[in-house]
C-alpha cells in the first residue's frame, strides 16, 4: 500500500511509495503525521497536483471493506485498503446486559413506577444502536479518509437480500404473501413437522414444549425454522446448549442459518447512504451483481476490500498491487459509563475511579516501550491497558496480552485511542528490535 501525504497546511497530496516515504523521513523533509493509517506530513510544501480518487465501500453485517483507487496508465489502481470490523453484536450484548441492571435496581428501588412507553416516540428512521453502530463507523472512516486523500467522489455498493428467496430459493408468486405459515398456528405446524413427539428422546403422548434449536442467548432467532418440540426433561437438560452439542446434529440440520446479517443490512443500507452524502461529495450506488462479476472476470479472490475495488463502472479494470494487505481495523467502542460492577445476581461489588487517565496514558493508547533491564527487556509497540499502580500491560491487535507489569516511566506515546484497535501486515512501519514474544501493530 501507498503512504498517505499531507502538505504543511493538512491539505492533502498525492500518496507516495513507501521507499519514497521513508527517504522523507530521513532527510527530515517529512515528519509522521499519524501512525494509523500511515500518514506523512510535509514541511515546505503547501500544494501540489493530485489525480482524482474514488473511495469505494463494500457495506457488510460484521466487516465492511474500504479502498481508495486512482487512475493511471494501466487502469485503475489501489492505492490503500482496509477491512473496518463492526461491533455489533457487542452492543447488542451490553444494552441487554445494561437493561438487566437497571430492571434489577428498579424493581428493588422502586416498587411501582408508572408507564411512559406512550410518551417516548422514535424518530423517523430510527435504527437500533447496534446498526448504527455499523453506520457510524463507515461515516468516520469516511471521513478520516477524504481529509488525507484527494477523494472527489465515493462508491458504494447497495445491496438488497430477499430473505424468503434465501430460505426458499422456488418461492415464486403469491407464496411470498402466504409465508411459511399459511394455514397453521405455531404450535399445530410444529407438531405435524416433528411427528408430535420430543425431537430429542422421542417420547409421544406426554406435554411437549416449543424451544429453540440454537438458543436465542447464542444469537438464535425465533423463526419457525429454527423452533422444535421438546418435552420438559430434555428442554431443561439441553439449557442454554444447541442442538448439535446437545448430541443431535440431525436435528440442527433442521435448523436453517440466521439471516440476521442479511436483515442488519436491509436495514442499513439507506442509512449508509444519507451519513456518505453529507460529507458533500458525489455518492454513486451500485449493485452487488455488478461488482461479483467484475470480480470474477478478472480472476480476484473473495475479500471485502477486494470486492470494495471492483465497485462500479471502472472495477471491472482494477489493478491490485502482488502483496497488498488490508490494514485491519476493529471497532472498539470508547469505553464503558459504568461506575459500579455488579455480580451476577446484579449487587453491586466494586466501584471506579472517576479518572480515565493516569501519568498521560489512557487504556486504548498505542504506546512503544523501551525496556532496558529486567524480566522484560526489549522493546514493545501496541495498545496498553492502565493501571492506577503506574505499571501498564501491553496487547496485541487481536486485544491479547502480550506483556504485562511495565512501568509507565518506559513508554512514549505513538497514538492515542480513537475508538478502534489496528492490524496491519504493511511492512512500512517504524523498524523495532523486538524479543520473539513482542507483536508489532496495536
Amino acid at each position: 500500500m501507498r503512504v498517505l501525504v499531507l502538505s504543511s497546511i493538512k491539505d492533502p497530496l498525492m500518496p507516495c511509495h513507501p521507499a519514497r516515504a521513508r527517504e522523507l523521513l530521513k532527510k527530515g523533509q517529512a515528519a509522521v503525521f499519524r501512525q494509523y493509517p500511515f500518514t506523512i506530513i510535509l514541511k515546505n510544501r503547501q500544494a501540489g497536483i493530485c489525480q482524482p480518487f474514488e473511495l469505494k465501500i463494500d457495506p457488510g453485517s460484521k466487516a465492511t471493506g474500504m479502498t481508495l483507487v486512482a487512475d493511471c496508465k494501466k487502469g485503475y489502481r489501489v492505492f490503500w485498503a482496509s477491512e473496518v470490523t463492526h461491533r455489533g453484536q457487542a452492543v447488542r450484548s451490553s444494552l441487554a446486559e445494561r437493561r438487566a441492571i437497571r430492571k434489577n435496581r428498579r424493581n428493588r428501588k422502586t416498587r411501582y413506577r408508572a408507564p411512559r412507553f406512550l410518551n417516548r416516540t422514535r424518530p423517523e428512521g430510527w435504527l437500533a444502536p447496534s446498526l448504527m453502530s455499523r453506520v457510524y463507523n463507515m461515516q468516520t472512516w469516511a471521513a478520516r479518509l477524504i481529509k488525507v486523500c484527494p477523494v472527489t467522489d465515493i462508491h458504494l455498493e447497495l445491496n438488497k437480500f430477499d430473505t424468503q428467496l434465501m430460505e426458499n430459493p422456488e418461492i415464486t408468486g403469491v407464496e411470498y404473501q402466504q409465508g411459511t405459515l399459511v394455514g397453521y398456528e405455531i404450535r399445530e405446524y410444529l407438531l405435524e413437522k416433528w411427528g408430535r413427539k420430543c425431537v430429542y428422546c422421542g417420547k409421544e403422548n406426554v406435554p411437549l414444549e416449543i424451544e429453540h434449536i440454537i438458543p436465542r442467548s447464542r444469537g438464535g432467532s425465533s423463526r419457525i425454522s429454527n423452533l422444535a418440540l421438546a418435552c420438559k426433561t430434555c428442554n431443561k437438560d439441553k439449557g442454554n446448549m444447541t442442538a448439535e452439542e446437545f448430541g443431535y446434529p440431525e436435528v440442527q440440520k433442521a435448523a436453517k442459518l440466521p439471516l440476521r446479517d442479511a436483515a442488519a443490512m436491509n436495514a442499513t443500507r439507506y442509512a449508509i447512504g444519507r451519513a456518505l452524502k453529507q460529507t458533500g461529495l458525489y455518492v454513486a450506488f451500485w449493485s452487488g451483481g455488478r461488482t461479483k462479476f467484475n470480480r470474477i472476470s478478472q480472476n480476484y479472490p473473495k475479500e471485502h476490500w477486494i470486492d470494495a475495488a471492483c465497485i462500479g463502472e471502472t472495477g471491472d479494470r482494477v489493478i491490485i498491487p502482488a502483496g497488498t494487505k488490508p490494514l485491519n481495523i476493529t471497532a472498539a467502542g470508547h469505553g464503558n459509563r459504568q461506575m459500579c460492577g455488579t455480580n451476577k445476581y446484579g449487587f453491586p461489588i466494586r466501584h471506579r475511579t472517576r479518572d480515565k487517565k493516569y501519568f498521560g496514558f489512557c487504556t486504548g493508547d498505542i504506546a512503544k516501550a523501551i525496556v532496558p533491564k529486567g524480566k522484560y527487556v526489549g522493546t514493545y509497540i501496541g495498545s496498553i491497558a492502565i493501571r492506577a499502580s503506574g505499571y501498564f500491560d501491553i496487547k496485541n491487535g487481536a486485544g491479547k496480552r502480550i506483556v504485562q507489569g511495565i512501568s509507565h516511566k518506559y513508554f512514549k506515546t505513538v497514538q492515542h485511542f480513537d475508538g478502534y484497535r489496528y492490524e496491519t501486515g504493511n511492512a512500512f512501519l517504524p523498524a523495532i528490535n523486538c524479543r520473539a514474544s513482542c507483536v508489532e501493530g496495536s
